[in-house]
């Protein structure tokens, strides 16, 4: 939807909103009023008519936004013999021009004007002024009034669609993680499947003949065992190289080499620094507490080169700090920290931090990111059990 309707613009007429409203409007009485009453007090059939009609007016304005058109018209007649209705005149006309059908606008502004032009003469005033002077300050007046409505109008509708794209760009993003999160799994399945399915079923072939074959010799269950175990191997050497590809995004090609653990850190950040980046690497763990399990290692491998690659991708030659933390009992904590990039070097979806989000929570951990003054903070935590 291009523009949205003034119904769906709107702010709600909360008890606040609706006072200050009203107080406003009762200003214009005082302005439009105050010169007639000396005279109405001499003349009480005046003051009854202007009474009676401003209440009248203040009674139609609380349902302008019910019907603004109709409101705004008959407040606009009963200010033409009445200065306290003017409030209510005033307060129905923003209401219309908030709306910003011109046409409507414009019929609204001439019945204000021709009202504040006959006004002068059903409720003259001790001070009599030319005509010429009053129909300027009456249309100059009416003309603001209108144009801080459709401005007033203006806003809502630009503030409204500002609200309503953000949420579509939220409601997009979250699609795109979802597919990507499908995907990711789809194309797990389907390396596990053409990977693994043969070893396996060689494995099962090879098992279920020592089952059933009863006239073996040692040395051919011997035989059997070791085509079992080498067949295993050969899977095990697979299942490296497929998580290598899922999580390495690089040609395609299968990758046999083991995977990264916590000792592999230091490569890491020398690989960084050898790159161009400013790495300043605080390990705070304990040397004499036990090895770090690989799994956990291989999550905070996972999450600094993660950071790494943010730092380097959307701050190229920033100072990039991290800090792991930890010892058995309290789990491992990370923490990256980089100044603010002024652009993106190089393409990326955003997607990196939605993997090492649910990495870290299978780990039974967390991780979040977050902006803390004129620096971008990666930080996780990961429990040390195995």
């Amino acid at each position: 939807m291009d523009r949205p309707t003034p119904d769906q613009c709107q702010p709600a007429l909360t008890p606040a909103r609706h006072a200050w409203r009203i107080l406003g409007a009762l200003v214009v009485v005082g302005i439009a009023w105050g010169p007639m009453l000396p005279r109405q007090l001499h003349h009480h059939g005046l003051l009854a008519l202007d009474l009676g009609c401003g209440a009248v007016g203040f009674a139609l304005v609380v349902r302008r936004r019910r019907w603004p058109l109709s409101v705004a018209l008959v407040t606009a007649a009963l200010g033409a013999v009445s200065g306290i209705a003017a409030g209510p005149a005033v307060l129905a006309a923003v209401s219309v021009a908030t709306r910003r059908r011109l046409w409507q606008v414009a019929l609204v502004g001439l019945a204000n004007v021709v009202a504040g032009m006959v006004v002068v003469r059903v409720q003259p005033t001790d001070q009599t002024q030319p005509m010429w002077l009053n129909l300027t300050v009456t249309a100059v007046f009416t003309i603001g009034v209108l144009g801080w409505g459709m401005y007033l109008g203006s806003r809502r509708e630009l503030i409204w669609t500002l609200k309503h794209r953000a949420e579509r760009a939220e409601a997009e993003q979250s699609l795109r993680v979802a597919q990507a999160r499908g995907n990711e799994r789809a194309r797990i399945a389907r390396e596990m499947h053409d990977v693994l399915a043969h070893r396996i079923s060689q494995i099962s072939l090879h098992a279920g003949a020592l089952a059933f074959r009863e006239d073996l010799g040692a040395e051919e269950m011997r035989a059997s065992a070791g085509v079992i175990r080498e067949k295993a191997h050969e899977a095990l050497t697979d299942l490296r190289g497929v998580l290598g590809v899922l999580r390495d995004a690089g040609t395609g090609e299968l990758l046999g080499a083991p995977q990264p653990t916590y000792d592999d850190l230091v490569e890491l950040v020398a690989e960084a620094r050898d790159s161009g980046l400013n790495v300043d690497f605080h390990d705070q763990l304990d040397p004499d507490d036990d090895p770090m399990p690989e799994v956990v290692g291989r999550t905070v491998y996972r999450i600094v080169q993660e950071g790494i690659t943010n730092a380097r991708k959307h701050a190229p030659g920033s100072h990039l700090t991290i800090r792991v933390s930890g010892s058995p009992g309290e789990g491992v904590g990370v923490v990256l920290r980089n100044p603010l990039g002024f652009g993106t070097a190089t393409p990326g979806a955003g997607l990196g931090l939605v993997g090492l989000t649910e990495r870290a929570e299978l780990r039974g951990g967390r991780l979040e990111h977050r902006r803390d003054g004129s620096s971008f903070v990666l930080q996780g935590w990961i429990p040390w059990a195995t």
